[in-house]
């Protein structure tokens, strides 16, 4: 099983947690569908440039900080299509710096014991009882949204600020929401100006 207590996964200030096959599937969909609104190509999602919007999403600001970004995916998948860097392993452990901190990504997978939501629910689990942890960016699949949100409710989050993306609004809970859409059309290149003359 996947060891969720490697302690880099706990001790920054600042963790997002992506269901990285959910987050390739929308920037798939966001692809196809402005192709043809905009009727110009649309390069792969810049990886760096979606995890700076998330975090500053979620609340992180200019800084010296660190950022853990956990990419959960199904082992049968050893990359995103739709972003850049792409392929799993090669970005496992890699980090990048800029004006908002460090930001180091690691990559996990389900096991054949262990289904993907319950990895992803673990995950969350942990770092929200990890007193280090200041602000907890989520990224779930739709599909167990409502799992998140009964997790949440009895989540202690008076020392943390978790936000929590979806596509569109969702039913309220322990969380602060923010739209998933914006932050991927901001890292595929796709400017309000090219919407507004359509």
């Amino acid at each position: 099983m996947t060891d969720l207590t490697r302690p880099a996964a706990l001790t920054c200030e600042n963790i997002i947690i992506v269901d990285a096959d959910f987050a390739d599937r929308v920037a798939f969909d966001l692809i196809v569908n402005f192709e043809r609104m905009i009727g110009r190509p649309i390069p792969p999602a810049d990886l760096a440039h979606w995890i700076d919007c998330v975090a500053l999403d979620g609340g992180v600001r200019e800084g010296n900080g660190q950022t853990q970004v956990a990419l959960i995916h199904d082992k049968r998948n050893v990359r995103m299509d739709n972003f850049t860097p792409s392929v799993y392993t090669d970005i496992d452990g890699k980090a990048f710096k800029d004006h908002l901190g460090e930001f180091v990504i690691n990559t996990y997978t389900n096991e054949d014991i262990v289904g993907k939501e319950d990895l992803f629910i673990d995950m969350l689990q942990l770092c929200c009882a990890a007193k280090d942890v200041k602000r907890v960016m989520v990224i779930p699949d739709d599909s167990y949204y409502d799992t998140i949100r009964h997790t949440m409710s009895r989540v202690d989050d008076d020392h943390q600020r978790v936000t929590v993306f979806a596509m569109q609004p969702m039913p309220g809970g322990n969380f602060r929401q923010e739209i998933l859409g914006y932050s991927l059309m901001s890292a595929l290149g796709i400017k309000a100006e090219e919407l507004s003359t359509r």
